[in-house]
């Protein structure tokens, strides 16, 4: 029997409201040339890209009203007499070193002087490297990286996985790609280094553009070994584990010993090398470079992860490129949405605590696991419709499904933060919380089995996510608003919004890499071979449709990055409207403010991914983002939907138009 969303709260679908904002629409657009003109073409025009953003959508203002609710209860607790020590006191003194203007620049670099001079300071190769362990340990950027996540392969233990990092830039695309867009990006991230290099008074020698050349140089060198966020996406080939002596043995380059000892991470038993032609590279780097020139490039990466924690005219700098030139930005967030995120980002869900005591009501929770339930339901519907699917992949899929561990709104257990020691230093606060996530993490997860009740996001957080090693599927607090999720407005809008995103994020189980992890959260084949082919010969459809998008001028978006996010869009589509008919069909629902409800639906999708966005923005995400761009998130997703055609009458007469044989037919 279907079960109503609305029922389970006792109101019923006529007292409530279609959720649409007719002045959001631009019925002058075109539904079958433009869909997503359409549908958020009056929004757009109402919410100009302010200096502040490179890109604002409905995310973003969510995003903006949590902000305030934030900065409202951080506030509140920082004008209070506090315990000393305690988390209100933590949050209270977080808070109050970003605030803290007259402070911050009137100490200028001084934060950061000393570890300078730590490094200036040093000749021998092996005590520059224990210097760099000592700082990568409290937050700054080095030449790799490692975490503490769920083996995947034996998803019951954790893992430490070594992975590659050390880029400026983050993608090596900046540093390879000759067009000239990305030549002038590379051009001012070299006039970035100098700037800083020269404003921090670096010692050492040579001239500060031979310097920054010698910087540059070196982290070209380790874009060319990295691997592209495409193949990052390739678990088998990012897997590669061994016990903890062969690492020793394998990449003699590095002293491992000495590395890990800094972290305090004892007693490792088996590592996993995300990477290996990376960590070689680093071998190589490290042991054919000139110290100067390693020296150069730990100070840059000490640099350009305090900058923005500085004085005003050195975080200036630092926006100068990577806000302006890079994102396209106009100007820097105000210093309160900095001291919040800031504040956020160190005690996270001492700070969700406050939110959902306060804006997370109980009915709210209530009502959204009925709604999963409901969208469980009709995955299982969609997967027994599957004509490509063997029964055999059919049984293990429907074991899958029912396996899902689902978190919705907040932690049952809030983190402790009580060995957390928080002071009124900004920089020394970032140094001090990035040391003790670290031991915290190995703490808890080194050599130990994988604890399935953490969270991988915070309560407030305006997002949700499917995580494969624990098969679980989670949707925060901060997300189950409008225009996501409204307790006022009827079914064709909650499952056209929040709906469609719980759909998304329970496809991803079966997307072109979830499907490769069971009911487990183990990397395995549980497909059949005939089955596999199928499926992917159905998504190749689909990495086609997004690559030949032209998003900007001579620039095309990258199907194969955001194939999973597409097959996702795709079948929280498909799953949600399957779910939404079912919720409906004893009772359903009417046309209303001159929408059918099945057009409701569809405009209340589209409505999640409006949004103005700028030309750099636009760049930057096509290089490094899996997700495609709210426009084709829309535009490029509902055009494989039969049931948007029958809605709105879309015709071969259309643009928007795909011949049936050459739609994705997966969910």
């Amino acid at each position: 029997m279907a079960i109503t969303l609305l029922t389970a709260c006792g109101g019923k679908q006529a007292n409530l409201t279609t959720g649409i904002d007719p002045a959001n629409l631009d019925t002058t657009a075109v539904a079958g040339t433009d869909f997503y003109r359409f549908a958020t073409g009056g929004w757009a025009d109402s919410h100009p890209l302010t200096g502040e953003y490179a890109r604002f959508g409905s995310f973003d203002q969510l995003g903006e009203n949590n902000t305030k609710q934030l900065r409202e209860l951080i506030e509140n607790v920082a004008a209070q007499q506090n315990e000393p020590g305690s988390i209100a006191d933590k949050i209270a003194q977080m808070y109050n070193s970003v605030m803290d203007s007259a402070s911050l620049n009137a100490q200028g670099i001084e934060p950061i002087r000393e570890d300078l001079q730590r490094i200036a300071g040093i000749y021998d190769k092996d005590e520059l490297w224990r210097l760099y362990a000592e700082l990568q340990a409290q937050g700054v950027g080095g030449l790799f990286g490692f975490y503490i996540n769920a083996d995947i392969k034996n998803s019951h233990m954790n893992l430490l996985q070594i992975m590659q990092s050390g880029l400026g830039m983050g993608q090596r695309e900046y540093y390879l790609d000759t067009d000239s867009a990305t030549t002038a990006i590379r051009d001012a991230y070299k006039r970035l280094i100098a700037k800083l290099l020269t404003r921090c008074q670096v010692a050492g020698e040579g001239n500060v553009e031979s310097r920054m050349q010698g910087i540059f140089d070196l982290e070209t060198r380790l874009a060319r070994a990295s691997r592209s966020m495409t193949e990052l996406r390739d678990d088998e080939k990012n897997y590669n584990k061994m016990s903890y002596d062969s690492l020793l043995l394998s990449y003699p380059g590095i002293d491992w010993r000495q590395y890990f000892s800094i972290f305090g991470a004892k007693g490792i038993k088996e590592v996993s090398v995300g990477q290996p032609e990376f960590i070689h590279e680093v071998e190589g780097v490290w042991n054919q470079t000139d110290i100067n020139v390693l020296k150069d490039y730990i100070s840059w990466q000490l640099i350009n992860e305090a900058a923005s924690r500085l004085d005003d005219d050195t975080r200036a700098i630092a926006f100068d490129f990577y806000g302006r030139t890079m994102s396209g930005r106009q100007e820097d967030r105000p210093r309160w949405k900095r001291a919040v995120n800031a504040t956020e980002g160190a005690l996270g869900e001492a700070v969700g605590q406050l939110y959902v005591e306060k804006y997370f009501p109980a009915k709210a929770k209530e009502r959204m696991i009925e709604l999963v339930r409901n969208l469980q339901v009709a995955l299982g519907q969609r997967i027994d419709a599957q004509e490509w699917m063997s029964d055999s992949t059919k049984a293990v899929a429907h074991e899958k499904l029912d396996a899902f561990i689902v978190k919705v709104g907040y932690p049952d257990q809030w983190k402790d933060y009580s060995t957390l020691e928080i002071g009124h230093n900004y920089w020394q606060n970032t140094k001090a919380i990035a040391f003790w996530n670290n031991c915290d993490e190995i703490a808890r997860k080194l050599n130990k089995p994988v604890d399935n009740t953490e969270w991988y996001m915070t309560p407030q957080t305006v997002n949700a996510y499917y995580n494969p090693t624990t098969n679980e599927i989670c949707f925060p607090a901060g997300i189950l608003q409008p225009p996501f999720f409204d307790m006022n407005a009827d079914d064709a809008f909650n499952y056209g919004a929040i709906g469609v995103v719980i759909g998304h994020e329970m496809t991803h189980g079966f997307d072109d890499q979830g499907s490769k992890f069971d009911k487990d959260g183990n990397l395995r084949q549980w497909w059949t071979a005939e089955d596999r082919a199928r499926f992917e010969e159905r998504t190749h459809v689909m990495r086609d449709y997004f690559s030949n998008i032209e998003v900007l001028p001579g620039l095309c978006g990258n199907g194969q990055l955001t194939l999973g996010e597409n097959l996702a869009d795709h079948g929280g589509l498909m799953v949600s409207f399957q779910a939404f008919k079912n919720a409906t069909a004893n009772n359903p629902l009417t046309e209303k403010d001159g929408f059918t409800p099945e057009q409701r639906f569809f405009l209340a999708y589209a409505g999640v991914w409006a949004a103005n966005i700028r030309d750099e923005e636009i760049r930057k995400r096509t290089k490094s983002d899996p997700h495609a761009l709210g426009r084709w998130r829309v535009n490029g997703a509902l055009p494989h939907i039969d049931a948007w055609y029958d809605a709105f009458h879309i015709t071969e007469n259309d643009p928007m138009f795909v011949p049936k044989e050459d739609r994705v037919t997966i969910w």
